[in-house]
């Protein structure tokens, strides 16, 4: 069944490199919804992530034929919508700190004992957007360090750095709602 799935979807793409649109409106919409997720994870305001998850899109089209096929297409057009969102964040200079400058901390770990999905959101939104953005890919994408250095320009220390800052702030905004959650 998975074979037959990747076949049609291989069908897609070959008409796509035709630019056949209903073909490009099919395969907008089986990602549209995730890569919208995607976006948003990155960028907190619902019309700028859209942008950038409509942006990415046009790229992926225009890019079909640098795809080879040795990913699945999600995960490829995944890809183009997170640089997509961290070139977005970069032009509003959103991603404010010089991360070049940065020195390795120690590890900072979350308690996550009492914290429930609702919270952890909450929290992460009142990052600044550079800890947002790698908190999202470390956590949610599931990048490395070194992939999320190549994603964001960066040295592999100065992604290590940064990620550890964000879970230390992310760490203090937490405990900072417990707080106003118990004299509330």
């Amino acid at each position: 069944m998975k074979t037959r799935i990747l076949d049609i979807e291989q069908q897609l793409i070959e008409r796509c490199l035709q630019d056949d649109p209903k073909a490009q409106m099919k395969l907008y919409q089986k990602y549209a919804a995730a890569m919208y997720h995607v976006s948003r994870r990155i960028i907190s305001d619902d019309l700028q992530a859209e942008d950038a998850m409509q942006e990415a899109f046009i790229t992926a089209f225009r890019k079909l034929d640098q795809f080879k096929g040795d990913v699945v297409f999600g995960a490829w057009l995944k890809k183009i919508v997170i640089r997509k969102c961290v070139d977005l964040l970069r032009k509003e200079k959103m991603i404010t700190e010089d991360v070049e400058d940065l020195k390795v901390i120690d590890e900072t770990e979350i308690e996550y004992d009492n914290l429930d999905v609702h919270q952890l959101k909450i929290g992460i939104n009142q990052l600044q957007e550079n800890y947002k953005v790698i908190i999202n890919l470390y956590f949610f994408e599931g990048y490395d360090h070194e992939e999320i250095a190549s994603i964001l320009g960066i040295s592999y220390q100065n992604s290590r750095t940064l990620l550890n800052r964000a879970k230390a702030k992310l760490k203090t905004i937490l405990k900072d709602m417990e707080y106003g959650r118990s004299i509330g």
